[in-house]
C-alpha cells in the first residue's frame, strides 16, 4: 500500500503509466488491501481517472465477496 501511495501521485502526468502501475500494484496486494487501496484511489484519483479506476476495481474486486467490496 505504501509503494501505491509514494508511486501513483507521481505518475498521474500519464494515464497509460497511471493504469500500468495501479494494475502492478494490485497484482502485489491481498484482497483486503485491493479494498483499501480502492477507497484511496478514490479519495485522491476520482477525478483524474474515473474510468481507469473502475475498470481496475471491477476486475480485480470482482472475486471478492460482497461485504469486502
Amino acid at each position: 500500500m505504501e509503494y501505491a501511495k509514494a508511486i501513483l501521485p507521481k505518475v498521474i502526468f500519464s494515464k497509460l503509466l497511471f493504469r500500468k502501475e495501479l494494475h502492478k500494484c494490485m497484482s502485489w496486494m491481498k484482497p483486503d488491501e485491493r479494498v483499501e487501496l480502492k477507497k484511496w484511489c478514490l479519495t485522491q484519483f476520482r477525478n483524474d481517472f474515473p474510468d481507469v479506476l473502475e475498470e481496475a476495481f471491477q476486475e480485480r474486486l470482482a472475486g471478492l465477496p460482497e461485504a469486502q467490496r
